[in-house]
């Protein structure tokens, strides 16, 4: 399964906030759309999913233009994790991770056994079966991220979409989630993820695009493109790119800020 964006300009109206940006996005990786807040990230996803009509270019889904393919079957191949979500109700977290079977079943088809088995399936894959008996609003940030992404797993989808995922989280948590996508990818599925942190492109992504100040679009692998220059261009400081060597010799580089 892949997911393609040909020079696509995005925007609100009229008024273009991104211009000519391109990517494919296949199962078994990760790319990561890279750059500081307000530069127009969420506005890409928006698009993508059908939020917001193009102004330029085309999003494919398998060759397939998106508004060619029905937004039910759109829902089947690519699931969607916001950055936050506040539910009108006090949900149970299965209610939530099952509303991800809706594209699943027939207009006003209540779910039954076989959704809530699947929803048993990918609370216990992400590890978080703990919050089976849980009410969502009444659990933590980093637990609603989880049951987000469990959501969006529930819709058997090969492809994932998921906004800024580690927005608003400790640092813990925001490992847990990191090391969650990473399983993910393992296992197959594909996805496209937003975040305004270099580290996060170090420790998990294969590819980026990054989105500079002055509306350049820059994208390749981690080391092309996750530069000391290029993070200048796109957050207006000074940074150093540094590497630490781990007891199993493996390079982890992170990013420091000069001050």
């Amino acid at each position: 399964m892949e997911l393609t964006l040909k020079h696509v300009t995005c925007g609100y109206g009229t008024t273009p906030i991104l211009k000519d940006v391109s990517l494919t996005l296949r199962q078994g990786e990760i790319v990561c759309i890279l750059g500081p807040n307000g530069i127009g990230k969420t506005t890409i996803f928006r698009s993508v999913l059908g939020f917001l009509k193009l102004l330029e270019g085309e999003v494919l889904l398998d060759g397939v233009p998106r508004d060619r393919i029905r937004a039910r079957d759109f829902a089947k191949c690519v699931g969607y994790v916001p950055q936050s979500h506040e539910p009108p109700f006090p949900y149970s977290v299965p209610d939530v991770v099952v509303m991800g079977r809706a594209a699943h079943l027939r207009p006003f088809e209540a779910p039954g056994l076989e959704e809530y088995r699947i929803v048993d399936q990918v609370l216990n894959m992400l590890e978080i079966s703990y919050l089976r008996e849980k009410t969502y609003t009444q659990i933590s940030g980093g637990e609603r991220q989880m049951v987000l992404i469990a959501r969006a797993l529930a819709q058997n989808s090969g492809l994932l979409v998921m906004d800024e995922p580690t927005a608003n989280l400790d640092f813990g948590n925001q490992i847990h989630v990191l090391q969650s996508i990473k399983k993910l990818t393992a296992s197959g599925l594909g996805v496209l993820m937003t975040t305004h942190n270099p580290d996060h492109a170090f420790l998990c992504c294969d590819r980026v695009i990054l989105l500079t100040k002055d509306k350049q679009v820059l994208e390749g692998t981690v080391d092309e493109i996750v530069t000391e220059e290029n993070l200048r261009k796109a957050y207006g400081v000074e940074v150093r790119i540094t590497t630490t060597v781990t007891e199993t010799g493996e390079k982890i580089r992170s990013c420091v800020p000069l001050l």
